[in-house]
């Protein structure tokens, strides 16, 4: 079987300013925010050299609404309690608390952003 690796992510949102703001205080970072003609965007950190997937917020109400029913984004993290700690303060609802996926595999939590959109938390410990 072919190896499938994601390259990127779009995040929906409603108002830029507050999805902006929610994201840069829970992940303790900063986003680089981008106007490509009707969309507005919001990119995550990302060095293409250490891996992963990079990803943005997006605004285009045209292509996009937020919804905690779509794909779901899972975010690596050190310890998600790190994360965990912040979501509340900025503005998200935590819906399923740091839980042991498996010795194996380490650590999941889900949370509801700012938009309403449902996403997801990974660590080791």
């Amino acid at each position: 079987m072919k190896h499938v690796v994601v390259g990127w992510f779009e995040i929906p949102v409603k108002n830029m300013e507050r999805a902006i703001s929610f994201y840069e205080t829970v992940f303790d970072c900063k986003l680089d925010r981008h106007q490509m003609e009707t969309i507005d965007m919001a990119w995550f950190p990302w060095d293409h050299e250490q891996g992963g997937a990079g990803g943005s917020l997006v605004k285009n109400e045209e292509f996009y609404t937020p919804s905690e029913d779509g794909v779901q984004v899972y975010f690596s993290s050190e310890d998600v309690k790190i994360e965990l700690a912040r979501i509340k303060k900025a503005g998200g609802e935590i819906i399923q608390s740091k839980t042991l996926i498996s010795p194996e595999i380490g650590y999941m939590a889900l949370f509801l952003d700012s938009e309403g959109n449902r996403i997801a938390l990974h660590s080791l410990k």
